[in-house]
This record gives C-alpha cells, structure tokens and sequence, in this order.
C-alpha cells in the first residue's frame, strides 16, 4: 500500500510528461485495464482456495513487480496498454488470493483484525501519496522513474514477507458442492451488488469534492490535500473503534444502514458550502468530511463482515473474488456518476447521490436477512 499510494498519486503525471502519452491515451489504457484487471478476481480467488493462498498471492506480488518495473521502458501506448492490464490483473488477482489470508490468519479475531489491515492500510497510502509530491514537485523523468523502481521494490518487500508466513492448507470441499458456488449465491450477489453502490463513496472525497472546491466553492484550494489528511487520520485512528460489535450479519446490515444516512449528511453539509465565504466553507466542509468519512468506516466494517462471514471457509477466495468485482465497477462508474450528479448538478446533485446512499443502506438489513436464511454453510462461515 506504501508503494502503490506513491505511484497512483503520480501516474497519470508519469504517463504524460515523464513518458509522452496523450492524456486522452492514458485515460483509455487505465480504463480498459480496469475493465480487464475485474476478470481475475473469481477465477483467481478459487485458485487460491484450491491451491493454497499465500502461494498464489506470493505469485501476483512477484507479477507485480516485475510489470511495475517493466513500465520504466515504456514508450508506446500499446505496450503501456498490456503493461498496465497486466499490472491490474495482478492486482486483481492479488485482491481476491489475499482473502483467504485474512481469514486464516486473522482466525478468532478476525473482525479486529480486519480494522488494523485498514488502517493501515490507509494511513500507508496516504503517507506514499505524500512522498510521492515530492517527485510530483521535481517534475523530472529521474525522480518520475524513482517512483516507479520503488513501487517495484515494494511488491518486492512484501513478497519476501509473506514467504516467511506459513502456508495455508486448502480446506477440503464438502461433497455434492459445486464448483463455482460464489456465482450462484443470489444473497451474496444481491449484497454485493448494495456493496458495490455504497462502494462509490470511496470516490467522493477523492473526485468529486476537488472539482467541487476548486470550481463551485469560494474555499481555498489547498483545503483538497487537507480533506484528505482528515479522511485519513479518522480511518487510521478510528476504524478499529468502529468495527467493534460488528461481528455478525444483522450487525453489518445495521452498519451499512448508518453508513447510507451518515454519507447523506455528509454530502448535504459539502452541497451547502456553494454559496459561503471561504472560511464558513471550509469549516463546514470539515464538517462534512468528517461526517462522510464516519459512514465509510461503518461502510467498510459491515461490508469486509458480510463479505467474510457469508463466505464458506472452502470458498473464500472466490467469493472475495466476487465482491473485488463489484468494487471494481464502482470504481469504473464513479467518476461519470459523481461528474454528472455533484458537478454538473450541483447542490441538488449531490442531495441526490446520498439520497441514493441512503436508499441502498436501507435496503441492506432485509438482503442481508435473506442471505442468512439461505446459508447452507453457516457453521463454517466464521
């Protein structure tokens, strides 16, 4: 997460001054990678579960790096498309290999667990991003270059960590189970899909609210790095706090309905600051932030529960497969959604978006209801 928080906040930049590309080229490759890099998730992920994990995650890290390396001779736009394609399908693929991990390692406690990964996680990136304006400000194909090698040396890093963790058994398949059984769970499909919609959040803070402070606010610009920095430090300092209790399905159905209200709160706090003077727009838009980033946090604390506990023990790989597919196409609709409704819109937009947020997290409880009546494994879900 370190070094892809450097490289991501950098890429688009790498691409086009470092190696020469037209933006609306680069543009193109990242989204036919994303598209791509959404096929490796399932498959993948029962690879691992029948193959044993930490193998096939050491195997994506490894593909990784060396793509990631490979990027530093890029200088056409079709081989940046299949280094870039091949780099997500390996981050696709390392996504969907990692979940078995979590759950064999995390064992009792895993929900806790879960909430460190996260913050760390994401106080690593943020702290990648910050390192990498370092070279954003040098502005040079030298220090561009460094952020590609030390991406590279990270998947290397972590690659050499995970070979000293233990390997992990494949867990043996009940019989008359059939093989891709995370397809043809319906709940899980259906919370999945709810995932996916609240999952759109994560593109808020990021996309939608710089375009927003710097065309439709009187706030001053730096205040976009400072609304990272806040999302930040309340993921990293409060995500365990809020995962505690939530440890059982009708508790991350819950989770996800406060999610849907807190995001609308959010979003509503940020719509008001259109007409404010700088400094009130700052302070509520803090406001909002802060708000916005509470509902991630139990977003994220429900999902990662449903998406481990409705899971079958011998399936987890695929089924995490199947939920990084989701977040995958979030991902890809975000930026036109969130362009269309809080830019374009403006205030009534973004009332609309958490409107919708809201909707979706009501909604949760009575899917989430139904995927527990219809676990055929709940015994191992755990």
């Amino acid at each position: 997460m370190l070094g892809s928080g450097i490289f991501m906040a950098s890429a688009v930049l790498f691409f086009t001054r470092s190696v020469g590309l037209p933006l609306a080229q680069v543009a193109l490759g990242m989204g036919i990678a994303a598209f791509v890099g959404m096929l490796a998730g399932i498959p993948v992920g029962h690879l691992a579960d029948r193959r044993g994990p930490r193998e096939i995650y050491l195997l994506t890290l490894i593909i990784r790096a060396a793509t990631m390396a490979a990027l530093a001779f890029v200088h056409t736009f079709w081989l940046f498309v299949v280094l870039v394609c091949l780099t997500q399908l390996a981050h696709s693929a390392g996504g969907a290999s990692r979940g078995p991990l979590v759950r064999g390692f995390g064992g009792t406690h895993l929900a806790r667990y879960r909430a460190y990964l996260r913050s760390i996680a994401n106080l690593a990136g943020c702290c990648g991003a910050l390192a990498a304006g370092a070279a954003v400000q040098l502005d040079t194909r030298a220090a561009y270059l460094a952020l590609v090698v030390g991406n590279a040396i990270s998947f290397l890093a972590c690659a050499a960590i995970i070979t000293r963790l233990p390997s992990l058994p494949p867990i043996p398949v009940p019989q008359m189970t059939g093989r891709w059984i995370a397809l043809k769970d319906k709940p899980y499909l259906a919370v999945t899909a709810l995932d996916a919609i609240l999952g759109i959040q994560g593109q808020v803070l990021v996309f939608a609210l710089p375009v927003w402070i710097v065309s439709q606010t009187h706030a001053p610009r730096w205040f976009v790095g400072v609304a990272v920095l806040v999302n930040t430090a309340l993921v990293a300092s409060l995500q365990v706090r809020a995962s505690r209790g939530i440890d059982t399905s009708p508790a991350a159905g819950r989770a996800m309905r406060r999610s849907g209200v807190a995001f609308l709160i959010g979003m509503a706090l940020i719509a008001a600051t259109a007409a404010m003077p700088g400094w009130l727009a700052v302070t509520v838009m803090t406001l909002g932030v802060a708000a916005h980033t509470v509902g991630e946090l139990w977003h994220a604390a429900g999902s990662l529960e449903l998406q481990f506990r409705f899971a079958p023990a011998h399936a987890q790989g695929q089924y995490t497969g199947i939920s990084g597919l989701g977040t995958g196409l979030a991902n890809v609709a975000a930026p036109s959604l969130l362009g269309l409704l809080c830019i374009a819109w403006g205030a009534p937009g973004w009332l609309l978006m958490g409107g919708i947020f809201v909707a979706v997290g009501l909604a949760a409880p009575a899917v989430v209801r139904w995927g527990e009546r219809t676990r055929p494994h709940s015994a191992e879900a755990v």
